[in-house]
C-alpha cells in the first residue's frame, strides 16, 4: 500500500511540473509575439 501512495505522489508532482513547465512556455511565448528581435529568431 505504501509503494502505491509513493507512485501517486510522483506522478502527482510530474503532472504538477509538467503544468508549471507548460504555463512558463506559453507565458513567455506569449511575451516574445511582440519583440522582433527575440533571441530564438537568430537560429
Amino acid at each position: 500500500m505504501k509503494q502505491r501512495k509513493e507512485l501517486y505522489l510522483f506522478l502527482g508532482r510530474t503532472a504538477l511540473y509538467f503544468i508549471i513547465l507548460l504555463g512558463l512556455l506559453y507565458f513567455f511565448s506569449y511575451l516574445g509575439k511582440g519583440q522582433g528581435g527575440f533571441i530564438y529568431n537568430e537560429f
